[in-house]
């Protein structure tokens, strides 16, 4: 995916989840931030941000805050993008290309299944009688040491989702949890059971009952983000 209207800028600070103010050409600017996760490892004075001007001039804000550039405890400086929106859109053009199979069948966005809705639905295989499936996305931003975490902050969400997916797999459907890290050079990935240990329980329990676990990075630009690959996973188990 590819982002127009890139404008290199400065952070300053941010007064709530919505918004926050920058440096843009010598002048303060009110921008959107496309997260509304906590990021404060992230969002740090004079951090450089890349921000996308917007297409519609009535808007209260002229740019979105998409990319930071972090300086890490492990020497590396990383573009992050922090889009909450580009998950799921690296994600269809990942699933698409064939990078996750080469014999997709069906890819289709946001699909209803009872009284919940996934990210996606697939179909793959034997086109006679393909493999039916269900995917969920999650970004991830947080990152230590070159090893990447999720959650940044507790998300019931998150653990409903995980338990609709074992759902889906009890009733014959494939199931899979797909965590796009929004940056490179990540040697490993886990469940962030320090945040919200609910959702690393609850990630172990899906992967047990045969829900599929994906993890990718990806090449982050400050105007383009692309999942590349494999990030080893390591989920702990635990004593009921």
């Amino acid at each position: 995916m590819k982002y127009k209207k890139v404008k290199k800028a400065t952070f300053l600070n941010r007064p709530n989840r919505f918004v926050a103010y920058c440096m843009v050409d010598g002048q303060q600017e009110k921008v959107h931030v496309c997260n509304t996760g906590r990021c404060k490892e992230l969002l740090v004075p004079n951090a450089t941000v890349y921000l996308v001007e917007g297409e519609n001039p009535a808007r209260s804000t002229r740019y979105d805050l998409m990319v930071v550039e972090k300086q890490c405890e492990d020497g590396q400086n990383r573009l992050i993008n922090m889009d909450s929106y580009a998950p799921n859109r690296v994600a269809a053009e990942w699933l698409t290309s064939g990078a996750f199979r080469d014999d997709i069948l069906l890819v289709k966005p946001e699909t209803k299944y009872g009284n919940s809705r996934f990210d996606f639905y697939l179909e793959y295989g034997d086109p006679k009688n393909p493999t039916k499936a269900f995917m969920e996305v999650k970004g991830v931003t947080l990152e230590e040491n070159g090893h990447a975490s999720f959650p940044d902050a507790p998300t019931e969400r998150g653990v409903k989702h995980l338990k609709e997916l074992m759902e889906a797999k009890e009733k014959g459907y494939e199931a899979y949890v797909l965590f796009v890290v929004q940056m490179e050079q990540i040697s490993s990935f886990s469940p962030n059971e320090k945040t919200h240990r609910e959702f690393a329980k609850t990630l172990n329990k899906a992967q047990e009952a045969g829900v599929h676990i994906l993890v990718r990075e990806c090449k982050v630009t400050e105007n383009t983000l692309e999942i590349t690959k494999t990030v080893p996973c390591n989920i702990p188990q635990y004593i009921v």
